[in-house]
């Protein structure tokens, strides 16, 4: 049996800004805007979820939902579901 990989990807939005343009590219994550501290933040976050994913063995794509919302409660993420998404 083969098994489909999905492509993903974690999107961090900052609504709060200062006039400064921060964007942040890393595995599994891309970031835009905030603060200096609310990127930052974002940032260690993404990088706190990543090292949980990286000692469970597996890619962002290969997580059930449920153990994605897990993995983003414990390092404390805003996690926004998209209508129809389940």
């Amino acid at each position: 049996m083969v098994q489909r990989r999905v492509n993903a990807k974690l999107l961090g939005v900052g609504l709060d800004g200062d006039g400064q343009i921060r964007i942040t590219r890393g595995d599994n994550f891309d970031l835009i805007g905030g603060t200096q501290g609310t990127h930052q933040s974002m940032q260690e976050k993404c990088l706190k979820f990543n090292e949980k994913l990286s000692q469970r063995g597996k890619e962002l794509g290969e997580l059930e939902r449920a153990e994605f919302l897990e993995l983003a409660a414990s390092c404390k993420m805003n996690v926004v579901e998209l209508p129809g998404r389940q």
